[in-house]
C-alpha cells in the first residue's frame, strides 16, 4: 500500500495561514467492499456509481494532535454517471452536509483508536469525472474528544472561519490529505490503464 498510501503526505501551504503541513500514515485498512466505510446516507448518496473497492488509510499531523482518514471508493461507474454525481453534490452542496460525513478508520493501538463517528470534526468529499474515482477524508482530534460543531473543509478553511475545526486546522488537515491523495491515485489508474490496454 506504500505506493499509494504513502507513508509520509506533505502539504506545501496546506495549514492555517499557509503554513506547510506534513502527515506520517498510521494505519491501513485492510481492502474492502463498500459496507461499513459510509453513514448509511451518504452510501445511499454514492450508490448510483457503485462500488468495486474501497482502500482507507488514517493519517497523524508531525505534532500528533490530529487524525485523519483518507478514503478511496474505485466505483463501477462510467464518466456519465460520475459527471451526475459530481453535479448533483455541487448543486444540492451534499458535500456540506453534516449528515452526509464519511466514516473515519479508527486502527486499535494507534493515535486513531479513538477516532469514532463522534469525533469526526471536518470532511472533503471530491468526485472525479474523469475517472471512476471517489476520493474522501474526514479529520479529529487525535485525543478522542467529541465535536459537536463539525464543519466541511471547504467551509473550514475561508478566510474569517471561527469554528473549531477552522481554528484547529482540522479542516486544513481534510483538505490538504485529500489533495495529496489524488494524484498518487491518478498515476496509480493511469499505471493501470496502460499495462491493461
Amino acid at each position: 500500500m506504500d505506493g499509494l498510501f504513502p507513508r509520509t503526505l506533505r502539504g506545501k501551504g496546506e495549514g492555517p495561514g499557509g503554513a506547510d503541513r506534513v502527515w506520517s500514515r498510521i494505519a491501513v485498512a485492510p481492502d474492502s467492499s463498500c459496507g461499513g466505510g459510509f453513514d448509511p446516507l451518504l452510501a445511499k448518496a454514492l450508490a448510483p456509481v457503485g462500488c468495486k473497492r474501497l482502500v482507507r488509510a488514517t493519517y497523524t499531523d508531525a505534532t500528533s494532535t490530529s487524525v485523519t482518514t483518507v478514503g478511496v471508493l474505485i466505483t463501477t461507474s462510467g464518466p456519465t454517471g460520475m459527471r451526475t454525481l459530481h453535479q448533483r453534490f455541487v448543486t444540492e452542496k451534499l458535500d456540506e452536509r453534516t449528515d452526509l460525513m464519511p466514516r473515519a478508520y479508527a486502527a486499535k493501538g494507534t493515535a486513531a483508536a479513538g477516532f469514532g463517528d463522534d469525533q469526526r470534526a471536518s470532511w472533503r468529499i471530491r468526485i472525479l469525472t474523469d475517472a471512476p474515482v471517489v476520493i474522501y477524508s474526514v479529520s479529529g482530534f487525535a485525543d478522542g474528544r467529541k465535536v459537536t460543531d463539525p464543519q466541511s473543509a471547504g467551509e473550514a478553511t475561508q478566510r474569517g472561519a471561527t469554528s473549531a475545526p477552522a481554528q484547529s486546522g482540522l479542516g486544513n488537515d481534510a483538505r490538504g490529505i485529500a489533495d495529496a491523495i489524488e494524484p498518487i491515485f491518478r498515476r496509480a489508474l493511469s499505471t493501470l490503464t496502460e499495462t491493461t490496454s
